[in-house]
């Protein structure tokens, strides 16, 4: 029968690892309070440094990324605040949001901001994935704390799978929670075609502000969705989202 003590002090290792990771993303928290304050000030090329660095970590939240489409479009940069706001779409829905995009763009039909709900429900966990993640790691650390006081009593395995299910939970929340892979069109023109060379069959032509659903990489081509078919685009003429 294996050691309670020392399953206890490899689940509290791994504990240890998650918890080190929380650490960082308070620090990070920190950070972005600062960049709220400096915008409060009107600070706004020193709070963008901040929401960049974060951003490109894949930490935001929907007030900061229309914090950065505004500041982006104050300084002239159109293309980047339709970035910030296509991804806030993606996080917060509406027709507003639609709107001021295509004023950006100078375009009045747009493709690819249809969001189904389970891509919804995704996007959601991704959101609150610190705090889903700080949520289980709470939980491990109350499980281990009991396995600690009851270790000498407990003798069936069954007392430990709680543990192992959080530590199985808080792994793949970590490692595998990922929002679905989108683009952004940011070049005039980006010609879509139905083979991955410059000998496809032309699909359509058109200008920035569309979005494709990314559904792999193949050289310098991405495989996409466009209305609901499969087609190709070059990867210069895409900013993933």
């Amino acid at each position: 029968m294996p050691n309670p003590n020392s399953i206890f002090l490899t689940k509290f290792l791994i504990f240890i690892v998650f918890l080190l990771q929380s650490i960082n993303c308070q620090a990070d928290v920190i950070a972005l309070e600062k960049a709220d304050s400096l915008f409060q000030q009107r600070s706004y090329k020193e709070a963008m440094e901040i929401y960049q660095n974060n951003y490109q970590l894949g930490i935001y939240s929907p007030a900061m990324l229309l914090k950065m489409s505004f500041i982006s479009e104050g300084i002239g940069d159109k293309e980047h605040a339709t970035l910030y706001l296509s991804k806030y779409y993606d996080l917060s829905p509406n027709s507003q949001t639609i709107t001021k995009i295509k004023s950006l763009t100078g375009q009045t039909n747009l493709v690819g901001y249809e969001v189904s709900d389970g891509e919804r429900f995704i996007l959601f966990l991704v959101e609150y994935q610190e705090i889903i993640v700080g949520s289980l790691s709470l939980f491990l650390l109350i499980s281990l704390i009991m396995l600690w006081i009851n270790g000498r009593k407990i003798a069936e395995a069954r007392y430990y799978w709680p543990s192992i299910l959080l530590i199985v939970l808080i792994f793949a929340a970590n490692n595998f929670l990922r929002a679905p892979r989108t683009a952004l069109i940011t070049q005039s023109p980006t010609m879509i075609v139905s083979k991955p060379s410059a000998g496809g069959e032309l699909i359509a032509r058109v200008e920035p502000g569309h979005r494709v659903k990314i559904k792999s990489s193949k050289d310098i081509w991405y495989e996409v969705e466009w209305k609901n078919k499969i087609a190709y685009i070059k990867k210069n003429n895409v900013t993933r989202l």
